[in-house]
């Protein structure tokens, strides 16, 4: 049974927006490396300079990306939360559905990439190159479909709880 008022749907409909926009940004990023970078790094770069360039990036994005990944996060299980309270069924299951791909992203991130993003941004500021570069970085790719496809499956969950808020 419904219990909400047109205020509690628009601030729902608000909150799937800002969750879509957060996580759209990791989403671009993703895409983006998968796309572009990783062809560049595995075909056309050398281990150190593949190490020193990734490094770095892993530097700034390390320091800015987490706004969005928690805002994303956040939002996500704000709007879940509403759509239950206000017996929003389809609205809840989509955000749901959403909210597990974003901690599943969030897992691989922890226990995968952000160890080797570490080792990388080490190595960018030491300029110290660790033997097993090449594999660090192939290790780091080794996620980049799951997390592309994850962050699919949120944005498409979170879209999808907007329209059926």
């Amino acid at each position: 049974m419904k219990r909400d008022t047109p205020m509690l749907v628009l601030t729902g409909q608000i909150l799937a927006a800002l969750a879509v926009l957060a996580n759209a940004v990791v989403y671009g990023t993703d895409w983006s490396v998968a796309l572009v970078t990783r062809s560049v790094y595995r075909d056309h770069l050398d281990d150190a300079t593949v190490t020193i360039s990734a490094g770095w990036g892993h530097y700034y994005g390390d320091k800015r990306m987490p706004l969005f990944g928690a805002g994303g996060v956040i939002t996500a299980v704000l709007t879940l939360g509403l759509a239950i309270a206000t017996g929003h069924l389809a609205a809840a299951i989509a955000a749901a559905i959403a909210l597990a791909a974003l901690l599943t992203w969030l897992a691989c991130y922890v226990r995968i990439a952000k160890p080797i993003n570490t080792a990388q941004t080490t190595a960018a500021q030491t300029g110290v190159i660790p033997p097993n570069a090449r594999a660090l970085q192939t290790k780091w790719d080794s996620i980049l479909n799951a997390r592309v496809a994850l962050q699919t499956l949120a944005l498409t969950g979170l879209l999808a709880a907007l329209i059926l808020f």
